[in-house]
């Protein structure tokens, strides 16, 4: 009898399920808030309920569209195209300055029309920065830890990308680009005395910007006490505190909040949290923290394994989208609860936007893709090992 010789089958696209299930519950959940928390002024302005949550499930088919091309695509192709990718993202930032291009809402021009669609125009010129910086460090390590020649240029990029995002201006966007400039390009070589120094002279300059700008002042002012004043200045923490504090344990129940009913300014956008908090309660709370927690130990887990691999670009790519999607959930949560100042970030998937939502779908899609390659990698490992047996 002759002997039956099997082999090896190669891997099907396997996708991590706990960062793809932590995802996608954070995104189902913010459907089910949107809904909630929208409900009554989209029936006021455009007599129509659900308004924000059909747009809202528009955006997240073009999020998964926008999540299985970066799945599809492969991480050496994105790290060959960075430069152009740093070309687009700075005409997006230029060009929503340009009077007749940028769109203006509430005294900040930070969108650009397209058609019945605002793009946001610092949402994906964040990640495509994130891109060709951890091209660069892939291709410049050596010249990164040897001294401050190497961090040079990418901290003229940074600087002057940050400039653009203040001109909109967008505060809490520049703050969540340079703490995660700053880390990719310390987990990529930059020496501890250059951090050290990188982050005082952040913190001075947004110190700096704080204490010469009259209305960062009041919002600043405000937040330390929003009791003061709390039908004026403090009137938007003061209605974010009450829902949370509304909420207790567990929650008055979906679709019982007050606080949303026209008395919380941006119920549905960035204090989505607070209103989540006043229906789920404490323990609802605990579960949304919970999902960030998973799909944050996912980013990592991928960045420290691509790290091992020797894959230097994939590793801080990952490390840099579990940083930016980690620091603005913090920022929006800690801005719902008085701990931070108003900065204006949504909370990942959960808040409605379009912007937000397709970006941070990209950027889980390209977590996933990392994940794949890995695997692949990994599966082409044992095969040798056993070819050479």
């Amino acid at each position: 009898m002759s002997a039956v010789v099997t082999q090896p089958v190669a891997p099907t696209l396997r996708l991590d399920p706990w960062l793809a299930g932590s995802a996608l519950a954070l995104a189902l959940l913010g459907l089910v808030m949107v809904a909630s928390a929208s409900i009554t002024m989209a029936d006021r302005v455009f007599d129509q309920p659900f308004h924000y949550l059909l747009r809202q499930l528009v955006y997240l088919g073009l999020g998964g569209l926008a999540a299985a091309f970066c799945v599809l695509m492969p991480l050496r192709a994105w790290e060959q195209a960075s430069p152009l990718l740093l070309t687009v993202a700075a005409l997006l930032l230029v060009a929503v300055l340009l009077p007749g291009i940028g769109h203006e809402v509430n005294g900040a021009t930070r969108w650009l029309r397209m058609g019945i669609f605002n793009l946001q125009a610092s949402e994906p010129a964040r990640l495509l920065i994130l891109l060709y910086l951890c091209s660069y460090v892939a291709r410049r390590r050596d010249a990164l830890e040897a001294g401050f020649k190497g961090l040079l240029f990418p901290l003229v990029i940074v600087t002057a990308a940050g400039t653009l995002l203040m001109l909109q201006p967008d505060f809490g966007a520049t703050v969540v680009l340079f703490a995660t400039a700053t880390s990719v390009l310390f987990v990529g070589g930059m020496r501890l005395g250059y951090l050290l120094v990188m982050g005082v002279a952040g913190f001075a300059s947004l110190g700096l910007l704080v204490l010469t700008s009259e209305y960062r002042m009041r919002r600043l002012t405000a937040f330390l006490d929003p009791w003061a004043d709390p039908w004026n200045s403090g009137f938007q923490l003061t209605q974010s505190l009450i829902a949370i504090g509304r909420g207790e344990w567990f929650g008055v129940g979906l679709g019982g909040s007050v606080q949303k009913l026209f008395y919380l300014p941006e119920a549905h956008t960035d204090f989505v949290f607070a209103v989540f908090a006043e229906e789920f309660g404490l323990l609802g709370v605990f579960l949304m923290i919970a999902l960030f927690t998973v799909l944050l130990w996912r980013a990592f887990a991928i960045s420290a394994a691509a790290a091992a691999a020797g894959r230097v670009f994939a590793a801080c790519l990952a490390f840099g989208i579990g940083t930016s999607i980690g620091l603005q959930a913090f920022i929006n949560i800690a801005v719902n609860m008085g701990l931070l100042p108003t900065k204006g970030l949504t909370l990942p998937l959960v808040s409605y936007g379009g912007s937000s939502l397709l970006v941070t779908a990209a950027a889980i899609g390209l977590l996933l893709r990392i994940h794949y390659e890995l695997s692949a990698d990994g599966y082409a490992g044992r095969r040798a090992a056993r070819a050479s047996r």
